[in-house]
């Protein structure tokens, strides 16, 4: 009987070393396998980082860098081929403003009204309804551009051409409604409810609490939502590429058509460009310069959230 329970004991302390064998190797497998996959992200930038720094230097020992910022004329074919990039800056530029100025202003208010005003049964039914607008595909949002709004745009402005920078950038500001709306809302959500309360039992009102108090509470969140809308403006591609047009006019009035540089990048890519020519090489010259751009807006990201982070 005796040595039938120690057998069993046996069993048992060689079944436990096992499973501790098992879980050591796990515990070890598991922080290398976490490593490699945070590795990938970072070799894939790094990537992408060092193909463009390589083919840009091959542009900029056929075009000078000076003629590439100050040009204001870019015609790329022809025997006299000119590469300013003013004109897709312009255009780039422009179509995100007007992005920003209709996405700001209703995303913020419907952030207002959805952390502040909202019922828990209304918040939960309108947030997921208005975020269905990020999953809309981008480029049915650029046919909505070209075929409702540029029609009804023209029927107000008879001078607006048929494809020009004003339309898509309307619509840009409405695919960027979601993201600042959802961003700003959360952010007026993480705000303590004792800061509300403080403000009421002082006297203040609802707008004032909103506007006084729970707005500069989350102030770094919201600007954060902001600037990384206009990022997400700056880097569209569909919708300029079909409604703005292809025209490279370096202008300032919105009627007109204007290209943006991911619709150069999708024109040359989708052309002729032969490799190894100034037109291919001016391909990855575009691309970095939008890449600088949405870098700087990311760092203006991170250094505002930061700066004007508030712990409760």
């Amino acid at each position: 009987m005796a040595n039938q329970q120690n057998l069993k004991i046996r069993e048992m302390i060689e079944e436990n070393r096992k499973t501790v064998t098992v879980k050591s190797m796990s515990e070890k497998l598991v922080p290398k396998l976490l490593l490699i996959i945070a590795l990938i992200s970072i070799f894939t930038t790094v990537g992408i980082i060092l193909t463009l720094l390589t083919e840009t230097v091959h542009f900029f020992r056929e075009v000078p860098f000076l003629d590439f910022f100050t040009g204001t004329r870019l015609a790329p074919l022809g025997a006299n081929a000119q590469f300013g990039i003013l004109p897709l800056l312009t255009g780039t530029v422009i179509s995100s403003t007007i992005a920003m100025f209709v996405a700001i202003p209703v995303g913020l208010m419907s952030a207002v009204f959805l952390s502040e005003y909202a019922s828990e049964n209304v918040r939960k039914t309108l947030k997921p309804l208005l975020e269905i607008l990020a999953g809309v595909p981008t480029i049915v949002y650029g046919f909505f551009a070209f075929t409702f709004v540029t029609p009804l745009l023209r029927s107000f402005i008879p001078g607006l051409a048929p494809t020009n920078i004003l339309s898509p950038g309307l619509v840009m500001g409405i695919m960027i409604i979601p993201m600042i709306a959802s961003l700003s809302e959360d952010a007026m959500s993480s705000v303590p409810n004792a800061m509300r309360e403080g403000a009421l039992a002082l006297g203040s009102t609802k707008l004032e609490v909103t506007f006084r108090v729970v707005i500069p509470a989350a102030i770094s969140g919201i600007i954060a939502s902001f600037v990384l809308g206009i990022s997400r403006a700056i880097g569209e591609t569909m919708i300029v590429t079909i409604a703005s047009g292809s025209s490279k006019n370096f202008t300032f009035d919105l009627t007109q058509s204007m290209q943006t540089m991911t619709a150069y990048i999708v024109e040359v890519t989708g052309g002729d460009a032969p490799a190894g020519s100034t037109l291919y090489y001016s391909l990855y010259a575009v691309a970095m310069t939008l890449f600088v751009f949405t870098l700087i807006m990311n760092f203006i990201a991170r250094y505002v959230s930061k700066r004007f982070r508030q712990g409760y």
